[in-house]
C-alpha cells in the first residue's frame, strides 16, 4: 500500500499544472476561472470558436441525415445497400486518423491557420459537389455513384481531420480554455439539431404518406448537403474575420488585444507530448471508444410500446432520431458544464481517467432495453432515454471538455500548439478505435 501510496504521489506531482488559474474579465465583467493567460477574454471571438465547433462536425451529421437517400440510391444493389453505411464510416475513420497522425509529426513551421481555411474550402468544394450530383448524377448506376460517394467521403474526412487539427491547435495558443470549451460546445450543437430536425420531419408528414419518393428523397439529400456548404462558409467567413482582427491586434470596439508576447510554438515529438500529457489523452482515448458503441445500439433499439394504436413519436421512424437526440442533448449539456471551473475535472487527470473507464457499464445497461424489437429486460422507455441514453451522452461530453480543455495545464505556453493537435490525434484515435468494437458490440 505505501508503495502504491509513492506511485500515485509521484503520479499525482507530475501532473501539477504549470500555470495556476486565475480569474478574468470581459467587457460584461468577471466571468469565471479558467488558466492564466496574458490573452484578455473576448465573447466574439468564443462565438468565432463555437461556429468552427459546429463546422466541424456539421458535414459529418448530413452524411447520416442524407442516409435515407443513400439507402433509396443503392436500393437495385442488395451489397451497396447492406454496406453503403458501414463503407462511409471505415472510410471516414480512416482517413481521419491518418490525416490526423500525419499533422501531429508535422509541426515543423506549420501554419494552423491556413491547415483551417484549407479544411474548410475542401469542405465547401466537397459538399457543393455532392448537392449537385443529386442532380446530375441522378441516372448514373449504383458502382458509378458509390465510387463517387466513397471519393466524396475521402475529401470530407480528410478536411475534417485537417481541421480538427488546425482547430485545436490554433486554440490551444490562446492559453484560454474557455475557447476550447466554445469549440466541444459547437461540436455537441452539430449533433442536437440534425436529429432534432429528423425526428420533427418524421412526425410532420402524415403516416398514411408511406415511403419517401425519390424526388422528394433527392430534394431532401440536396438540401443536406447544400446546408453543410452554407456552414463551412459562414465559418471561413467568420475566421478570416478573427484572423483580420488579430493581425490588427484588436477585438471588436473594446480594444482587446491578443497576446503577441508569447513564445513561437516549437517542434515537440509525439513521445514527449505523451509522457506530459498521458492521463488526459488516455482518457479522452477511452472516453471515444466507448462511446462509438452507442450508434449501434441506438440504430437498433425500439420502444417497448408494441401495440398496434402506438404513437408515432414511439414507432421506428421516429423513436430512433429521438433517442439519437436524447444522447446528443445529453453531450451538449456535458460540454456546457464545464464553463463553470468548480465543475471541471481538467486539474485532477487520474480522476477523470477513472471516470472516462466507467462508462464501459453503459453497455451492458445498452443490453437491457428493447434490442432489435426482440424485448427489454426493462420495460420502459423511460429507463432508455433518461438513464441510459441522456446520461451516457452527458459523460461523453463532459470528460471529452475537461480532457481537451485540461491539457493546457500541464504543457509551457511554447507547447500549447502541439499539444492541441496530439490531444485532437487522442480523440479521432479513439474513435476509429471504437468503430472497428463496434462491430463486435454484445447482443447489437
Amino acid at each position: 500500500m505505501n508503495r502504491a501510496r509513492r506511485w500515485l504521489s509521484r503520479s499525482t506531482a507530475d501532473y501539477e499544472p504549470i500555470e495556476g488559474p486565475a480569474a478574468f474579465e470581459d467587457e460584461d465583467g468577471p466571468l469565471t476561472s479558467h488558466t492564466e493567460s496574458n490573452t484578455p477574454f473576448s465573447r466574439s471571438v468564443y462565438w468565432v470558436f463555437f461556429i468552427l465547433g459546429v463546422s466541424m462536425l456539421w458535414a459529418w451529421n448530413m452524411f447520416l441525415a442524407a442516409a435515407p437517400f443513400f439507402r433509396q440510391r443503392f436500393q437495385p444493389d442488395k451489397w451497396a445497400t447492406a454496406h453503403s453505411q458501414s463503407s462511409i464510416l471505415t472510410v471516414s475513420t480512416a482517413t481521419n486518423l491518418a490525416s490526423a497522425f500525419i499533422l501531429a509529426k508535422l509541426q515543423e513551421s506549420a501554419s494552423y491557420p491556413r491547415r483551417i481555411i484549407v479544411s474548410l474550402l475542401l469542405n465547401i468544394i466537397v459538399f457543393t459537389v455532392l448537392a449537385l450530383s443529386t442532380i446530375v448524377l441522378k441516372d448514373a448506376s449504383v458502382k458509378v455513384y458509390f465510387g463517387f460517394l466513397m471519393v466524396m467521403v475521402f475529401g470530407a474526412s480528410l478536411a475534417t481531420g485537417v481541421n480538427q487539427n488546425g482547430v485545436f491547435a490554433y486554440v490551444s495558443g490562446f492559453g484560454r480554455e474557455e475557447y476550447t470549451q466554445a469549440i466541444m460546445s459547437g461540436q455537441g450543437l452539430a449533433g442536437v439539431l440534425p436529429s432534432l430536425a429528423q425526428t420533427l420531419s418524421v412526425l410532420a408528414v402524415p403516416e398514411e404518406v408511406g415511403e419517401t419518393s425519390p424526388d422528394a428523397s433527392r430534394k431532401s439529400a440536396f438540401f443536406c448537403f447544400i446546408t453543410a456548404t452554407g456552414v463551412s462558409s459562414l465559418t471561413l467567413a467568420a475566421f478570416v474575420w478573427l484572423m483580420k482582427c488579430q493581425s490588427l491586434h484588436a477585438i471588436d470596439n473594446h480594444s482587446d488585444s491578443f497576446n503577441t508576447d508569447q513564445p513561437p510554438a516549437k517542434n515537440v515529438s509525439l513521445r514527449t507530448l505523451f509522457s506530459k500529457l498521458h492521463l488526459p489523452a488516455i482518457s479522452i482515448y477511452i472516453c471515444f471508444t466507448v462511446t462509438m458503441m452507442f450508434p449501434v445500439y441506438t440504430s437498433k433499439i425500439e420502444s417497448v410500446r408494441d401495440s398496434p394504436d402506438t404513437p408515432r413519436l414511439f414507432q421506428p421512424a421516429a423513436f430512433i432520431p429521438l433517442a439519437f437526440f436524447f444522447w446528443n442533448a445529453g453531450d451538449l449539456v456535458g460540454r456546457m458544464l464545464v464553463l463553470n471551473p468548480r465543475y471541471s475535472l481538467g486539474h485532477h487527470p487520474w480522476v477523470l481517467l477513472i471516470f472516462a473507464i466507467t462508462r464501459v457499464w453503459f453497455i451492458p445497461l445498452y443490453q437491457l432495453c428493447n434490442i432489435n424489437g426482440l424485448g427489454a429486460t426493462v420495460k420502459s422507455d423511460i429507463f432508455y432515454l433518461f438513464v441510459v441514453q441522456l446520461p451516457f451522452g452527458v459523460t461523453n461530453g463532459y470528460i471529452s471538455s475537461c480532457s481537451m480543455m485540461g491539457a493546457n495545464y500541464f504543457v509551457p505556453a511554447d507547447e500549447r500548439e502541439p499539444a492541441g493537435g496530439f490531444m485532437s490525434l487522442m480523440l479521432v484515435g479513439g474513435l476509429a478505435t471504437g468503430s472497428v468494437l463496434s462491430f463486435f458490440a454484445p447482443g447489437a
